[in-house]
């Protein structure tokens, strides 16, 4: 009986402390506690919605998900159907990757007769470290093999291949030269020490007379061993990456019937080097010579349903059927008497192209400034669609009315996709990695375009609403002292004028809470 008795008198004599002490509060302390609460909250809200425009994510969120749920009770690998959870997590952890696979572009600019020259221009890197860190990759993949060791240049170029800085790997390019005609050290001074084109073409013609001396002997000796096999696939990756890259220089140059001619022959000797994907140069040599019917042939070779498809082919082939209706194309007309067949059918091969790759029709219409194309793409992201517009938007200006066709149907196409998104109409479903992969490609100038676009996080939204609250409370508090003080004039009840006071004060303690545990995450976790 004594306990309870104490117990009650306790919680008496603290509740009776502390309405003395808010009784004492004067309106001042209410203004500055709110004020300094919504301060927070706004600084809250400004980071929270630059860290998603940024990263696309919430900053709680991935904490949460990163840092606390494991604390607050991860997953039991023992159990058989945590662990099949978690191989299911795997398998689309591993399925996510494949979709967000990223490729090489094949109508990649030069480093030092384009890309530098931006730079010097601009004071913009236009390549990012991890676009780069990748040709780092491919040249290595390509132009280099076990057997480097066995001649000297190239085992020179086996680590210039590999140096960060661009001037010790252009000096290892000439160290190289100066032991033996190198069709690598070629390469590598074309990419990136010529300023202009003619001289990249220059020096590429002096690296395909060292590469195709270099392929005979290799082709004469490359069943002799495995050793001799692969050095005999360097070689040629060697020889066909200097073709293509000499018909490039002549299509830049001018010379587009030549480029078209050393295409098809390369193709024709190389039937089986996709990798390159050389048809997508062919393709835009061909619309810049105007010679449609060809352009055709090629896309029945290639826009076929089991090979891979890309943003130069869906475009293509929706630009051919564009081009058959649209210099008479009118909506208004269309709108009464209907659309004929070939009208029809190209409406839907803008669709198709548009579905599968979204970002292109705002850089064809100009509704988003263009910038150089990074030297890898990420199909049906933005990358691709920037490389796909930066060489193509010629072709669809020069075809009369196609971009007019263009701009009344391309948003149609949203309206016959399935939502949500995990369902596919004409292709798979939109890859969800896009975004993340893209702003590592594409340099930090340039607005990512992201679709479909994201919600508002939950936090950010908390965030705002926690912020107007409490700006609230603070204007009124300052407006009208007498009626949110601790003293309500409207009413005489004491027990109201402390119930309330104890009311403000908590939720400004919870706020502050809040404010000063996301603070602690941000500079401790």
């Amino acid at each position: 009986m004594t306990k309870p008795f104490l117990i009650c008198l306790y919680s008496f004599c603290v509740f009776l402390v502390v309405s003395m002490f808010l009784n004492t509060l004067t309106p001042k302390f209410y203004v500055a506690l709110t004020g300094t609460s919504s301060l927070i909250s706004g600084l809250i809200l400004i980071f929270e919605w630059w860290y998603f425009r940024k990263y696309g994510t919430s900053f709680i969120e991935q904490v949460s998900v990163s840092h606390l749920r494991p604390l607050l009770g991860g997953v039991d690998s023992s159990s058989p159907s945590n662990s099949n959870a978690s191989n299911g997590e795997a398998d689309s952890s591993r399925q996510s990757v494949s979709e967000c696979k990223v490729w090489r572009n094949p109508l990649n600019l030069f480093r030092g007769a384009e890309y530098n020259r931006y730079t010097w221009v601009t004071g913009r890197e236009p390549l990012t470290y991890y676009d780069m860190n990748l040709s780092a990759q491919d040249h290595q993949t390509f132009f280099t093999c076990d057997s480097d060791h066995l001649r000297p240049a190239d085992a020179i170029m086996q680590k210039a291949w590999r140096e960060r800085n661009p001037q010790a790997r252009i000096s290892a390019a000439h160290e190289a030269l100066e032991l033996e005609d190198c069709a690598t050290a070629y390469i590598l001074l074309a990419e990136e020490e010529a300023t202009t084109i003619m001289e990249a073409e220059r020096l590429f013609k002096q690296a395909l007379k060292a590469g195709e001396g270099c392929y005979r002997r290799s082709q004469q000796l490359q069943h002799h061993g495995t050793q001799y096999e692969a050095q005999h696939r360097r070689d040629t990756n060697v020889l066909v990456y200097i073709k293509r890259r000499l018909a490039m220089c002549s299509r830049k140059l001018g010379r587009t019937r030549e480029a078209v001619k050393m295409m098809r022959d390369l193709m024709k000797e190389f039937p089986l080097l996709s990798m390159f994907n050389i048809h997508e140069n062919l393709l835009e040599s061909l619309l810049e010579l105007q010679n449609y019917a060809d352009v055709q042939a090629v896309l029945a070779k290639y826009d076929d349903i089991s090979l891979p498809k890309s943003a130069t082919i869906c475009y293509t082939a929706a630009l051919l059927k564009a081009r058959a209706v649209s210099d008479k194309f009118s909506p208004e007309a269309a709108s009464r008497r209907g659309l004929s067949t070939a009208e029809m059918n190209a409406v839907e091969a803008i669709h198709r192209a548009v579905e599968f790759n979204p970002h292109v029709p705002k850089y064809l219409l100009e509704m988003k400034s263009l910038i150089l194309p990074p030297e890898h793409i990420l199909k049906r992201g933005d990358s691709e669609a920037i490389a796909y517009a930066f060489f193509h938007l010629q072709h669809w200006k020069r075809v009369e009315g196609a971009l007019n066709l263009l701009h009344c149907t391309w948003e149609g196409t949203f309206r016959m996709i399935p939502y949500p998104l995990e369902k596919g109409h004409l292709f798979y479903p939109y890859p969800i990695c896009t975004e993340t992969a893209d702003r590592e490609l594409l340099p930090m100038f340039h607005e990512v375009s992201v679709y479909p676009k994201k919600e508002l996080p939950f936090f950010i939204l908390f965030t705002a609403g926690l912020c107007s609250f409490t700006a609230m409370l603070a204007l009124l508090t300052h407006q009208f002292p007498e009626l949110m003080g601790v003293k309500i004039h409207l009413s005489h009840d004491a027990w109201f004028n402390k119930s309330f006071s104890l009311f403000a004060c908590s939720i400004c303690q919870y706020c502050s809470l809040f404010q000063f545990g996301y603070f602690y995450l941000i500079f401790i976790i």
